[in-house]
């Protein structure tokens, strides 16, 4: 009722009526026509007489910093499901990229190796080259 919020933020009836002219209030309304303010109306109220009150602002202020108020609301609430989508859309590229990863590599058995000792100089050519005997035979 307007009477109760009227007391309650110690303000006159009117200027609630005149918040609500000026589209700055919208309470919902009973079949008499009764005001009827929900806990978001109350928090905006607060937020009308903290400007007017506490800062100075007058209507037209009000009104330009509420809308502007609402418009980063649902910028961030955007905001929020872009990066949302974008880490889903990371975690699905993440899961194909795991998956391409382990379906090419080839997996070995564990081979014995052993390692090869230097030799002392170079290895002689095969056949002992020209003048040792080597070679092809004469006929």
């Amino acid at each position: 009722m307007i009477s109760a919020v009227a007391e309650s933020y110690g303000i006159h009836p009117q200027t609630l009526r005149l918040y609500e002219r000026e589209g700055l209030l919208s309470p919902s309304r009973t079949e008499g026509n009764t005001r009827l303010y929900s806990d978001d109306d109350l928090k905006q109220l607060e937020t009308i007489l903290n400007l007017t009150r506490d800062l100075g602002v007058n209507l037209a202020g009000v009104e330009i910093i509420l809308n502007m108020r609402g418009k980063m609301e649902r910028m961030q609430t955007e905001i929020g499901e872009f990066v949302e989508y974008v880490q889903r859309e990371m975690a699905k590229q993440e899961e194909g990229w795991r998956e391409r990863v382990s379906n090419a590599l080839v997996k070995l058995p564990p081979r014995h190796l052993v390692k090869k000792e230097p030799s002392a100089g170079p290895e002689p050519p095969a056949g002992g080259g020209p003048g040792r005997g080597g070679g092809a035979p004469r006929q």
